[in-house]
C-alpha cells in the first residue's frame, strides 16, 4: 500500500511539473511583449515635419492594416467647410457622399459645429495609413492632419520596413518616454526655429 502511495505521489509530481511547464512560459509572454514594445527604450515614429505623405506607410508595414494612422491636431484645424483632407479635389458638390470623400475607408467623420465650421475626427480602427487625407490637408489646408505610428498596434520591429522604404527619412527611433511627435502651432514654431538656425 505504501508502494502505491509513493507511485501516486510521483505521478502527481509529474502532473504538477507538466502544468508548471505549460503555465510558466505563458506568464512571461506579457514581459516579452513589453520588452518588444520598447527595444532599448526606443520606438519607431514619424516626424510630421519630414513626412511627404507618400503612401509607403500603408503598403510597407508588416501589419495589415498598417500601425501608421492619421491623427488630427485640432488646435491647428480651421474647421473648414471645404476641407482638403476630407473632400477630394474637384468635387462638384460639397457632400458627405463616398464618391466625394478623400478617405477610401471612410475613416474621417465630418460633424457640423456652426456655420461655416465643421469638426473632423479620425476613426483609427478604419484608417489604413494611406495618408491621402494628410496630403490633401497639407496641399489645400493648414496641415492639421498628420501621420503617427500607434504603439498599441506597432510590434516595434528591429528594422522597420516602413522606415527602410520612406523616401524622406521621416521615420526614426525616438525615446519610448516621448513616443509621439505632436504637430501643433507650438511645435511647428519650435521646428521652424530649429530648421532655420
Amino acid at each position: 500500500m505504501a508502494e502505491k502511495n509513493k507511485y501516486q505521489s510521483r505521478r502527481d509530481f509529474v502532473r504538477n511539473a507538466g502544468k508548471l511547464a505549460i503555465i510558466l512560459p505563458l506568464a512571461f509572454i506579457p514581459v516579452a511583449l513589453a520588452k518588444k514594445t520598447s527595444v532599448n527604450g526606443y520606438v519607431w515614429q514619424i516626424d510630421p515635419f519630414k513626412c511627404t505623405q507618400c503612401g509607403q506607410c500603408k503598403t510597407n508595414c508588416v501589419l495589415t492594416p498598417s500601425a501608421s494612422k492619421c491623427v488630427h491636431a485640432f488646435q491647428m484645424c480651421g474647421f473648414c467647410d471645404l476641407c482638403g483632407g476630407y473632400l477630394r479635389q474637384g468635387v462638384k458638390t460639397i457632400s458627405t457622399g463616398a464618391e466625394n470623400q478623400m478617405c477610401p475607408t471612410a475613416a474621417i467623420t465630418r460633424k457640423f459645429v456652426e456655420e461655416p465650421y465643421f469638426e473632423y475626427t479620425i476613426n483609427e480602427n478604419l484608417c489604413d495609413g494611406c495618408a491621402k487625407c494628410v496630403k490633401g490637408c497639407a496641399d489645400f489646408g493648414n496641415g492639421s492632419l498628420y501621420m503617427q505610428i500607434r504603439h498599441n498596434i506597432c510590434v516595434n520591429c528591429n528594422d522597420c520596413s516602413i522606415a527602410r522604404s520612406c523616401p524622406s527619412n521621416a521615420i526614426s527611433r525616438v525615446p519610448a518616454t516621448a513616443q509621439y511627435m505632436p504637430k501643433d502651432k507650438s511645435h511647428s514654431s519650435e521646428h521652424g526655429a530649429k530648421s532655420s538656425g
